[in-house]
């Protein structure tokens, strides 16, 4: 008898004995580093619950510090394991279906690999290498701990956006208080305090954006630097730097800490030159910088500004995007009331400021007006009048000599300039001298004229880009009258009205 000639029941018979010794030969197979977690935990860790912690991408720095410093601790230590499988990073593989790979049927053995790491770069171009998918033993003491690090799904799996710190223990009490030991860690280790950061939409994953975080290096600007009309810097400075020397003081008398500072006026007059300005002096400051697609995480930027205060929030052209909505969806709201309301949501007792910049005040002033005392201090930098332009001549000619210059009537022909032009205005004024075949440094009056004509070649359009008499970006018909330097915009209240209207019975 042939095998074709086998009767269908012995066939199947034979197929089941050869399943059967398939199972066989596969319960055999044994798993070393799950042998570790049952010695390590003294029980089948199958029979142990798992307790979860999901922590945004851009702690993962903080994570990893943290867990360096707990088993930094007196009478704490681990072994680091890899994990061998297959698209590890791409599948949403957690701890529990680790612990069941015991080499059964369909439970391949859970094998020992290379530890995944992932590089992060911090301030100062420093490297820190952290854990991106790697299998913690911890010994805490007498409890006895799993933990396992995994980064998000690289499959971009909605449900897998964040970092994930899962952990088991032989006393599940023990998981609980590890997470929250590792999370009061991440707070004092936290890489961004007192740094200067941008923060912007990642790549979309799903329902919404990871965040990326970069370290940004200020310039360090000096007081002389900043040119602005007489008193108005002091201004900005008492209700920024002074108050900060005094938080403690003003807390112990009831007074708020948190405050918002709106800075306005025509582009290039220096708003964004104070911002730097204010940076550098305050070093101690945790500064948040949010500009552009960045403006959408104002939850994020205002949770990481209250567990980083003293911090500063800086949102440079507010106006570009208030009335853009934060999440797409149903529900989602302005950019610019989220903000409003989140710092509504701070303590008094926490230090942040927030600082708005913008060319177009008109826009917020209905959202600002309505609010009353989210801003304590709004000031206009205007353009430079006769005594700024000549400030601001002797601030970019330094290297300079202008001896053959005739400075007034030059002050007298800047007139309506922005400090951006000025400054431009030198610089094209020195390449005239250069390709005249001078050093470059003795500027004649021929080197201006030339500078003038070329900076005013293409007509009002380039004027306008130059930063000489610029308009907002509504046109002339929107511009905001001028108000003196030490005034508060009309209608964006700091808590008093804008103007009071006395009625009389006819």
């Amino acid at each position: 008898m042939t095998d074709d000639d086998l009767p269908p029941e012995r066939l199947a018979s034979i197929f089941a004995h050869f399943v059967q010794q398939v199972a066989y030969s596969a319960a055999a197979q044994t798993s070393p580093l799950l042998d570790k977690i049952r010695a390590h935990l003294g029980t089948d860790p199958a029979e142990l619950p798992v307790t979860l912690e999901q922590i945004d991408t851009f702690e993962h720095p903080n994570l990893q510090l943290a867990i360096d410093a707990y088993l930094g601790q007196d009478g704490h230590s681990a072994d680091l394991f890899g994990v061998s499988m297959d698209n590890k990073r791409f599948m949403a593989v957690g701890l529990s279906e680790l612990v069941i790979r015991d080499g059964g049927v369909y439970r391949p053995p859970l094998l020992e690999g290379p530890v995944d790491y992932v590089n992060y770069h911090l301030a100062g171009d420093e490297i820190l290498a952290c854990v991106q998918f790697g299998l913690y033993l911890v010994r805490a003491g007498d409890a006895r701990l799993v933990t396992l690090v995994t980064g998000p799904s690289e499959m971009g799996d909605p449900r897998r956006q964040k970092l994930r710190l899962e952990v088991l223990a032989a006393q599940p009490d023990d998981a609980v208080a590890f997470i929250a030991d590792i999370r009061r860690l991440m707070d004092q280790v936290n890489v961004y305090r007192g740094h200067a950061i941008t923060l912007s939409a990642g790549m979309h994953i799903g329902p919404g954006p990871q965040t990326l975080v970069q370290f940004q290096a200020v310039p360090q600007i000096g007081r002389d630097d900043v040119v602005l009309p007489h008193g108005l810097l002091e201004q900005i400075e008492r209700q920024t730097i002074n108050f900060s020397r005094h938080a403690d003081q003003l807390l112990k008398s009831g007074r708020s800490l948190k405050r918002g500072v709106l800075l306005f006026g025509l582009p290039g007059t220096g708003k964004t030159l104070t911002l730097m300005y204010l940076i550098g002096r305050m070093p101690e400051r945790t500064t948040l910088l949010t500009t552009g697609s960045g403006m959408g995480l104002i939850q994020t930027v205002a949770a990481m500004a209250r567990q980083l205060a003293p911090s500063m929030v800086v949102l440079e052209d507010v106006d570009l995007v208030a009335q853009e909505r934060t999440t797409p969806g149903f529900g989602a709201r302005p950019v610019l009331f989220e903000l409003l309301n989140e710092m509504d949501g701070l303590r008094d007792d926490q230090d942040v400021i927030f600082v708005l910049t913008t060319n177009r005040p008109d826009i917020l002033e209905p959202a600002l007006a309505a609010r009353p005392g989210r801003i304590d201090l709004a000031v206009e930098l205007p353009l430079p009048d006769a005594d700024g332009r000549k400030r601001l001549l002797d601030l970019y000619s330094r290297g300079l000599t202008l001896d053959g210059v005739d400075i007034p009537a030059l002050i007298g022909r800047t007139e309506g300039a922005t400090p951006a032009y000025i400054k431009e205005l030198l610089r094209k004024a020195a390449l005239h001298a250069l390709e005249e075949g001078g050093a470059g440094t003795a500027l004649r009056q021929s080197n201006i004229d030339a500078a003038l004509e070329e900076m005013a070649q293409g007509g009002r359009l380039a004027e306008r880009i130059l930063g000489f008499r610029p308009e907002p970006a509504g046109g002339p018909a929107q511009q905001v009258p001028h108000a003196p330097p030490s005034s508060t915009m009309p209608g964006i209240a700091t808590g008093f009205p804008a103007q009071i209207v006395i009625k009389r019975d006819k």
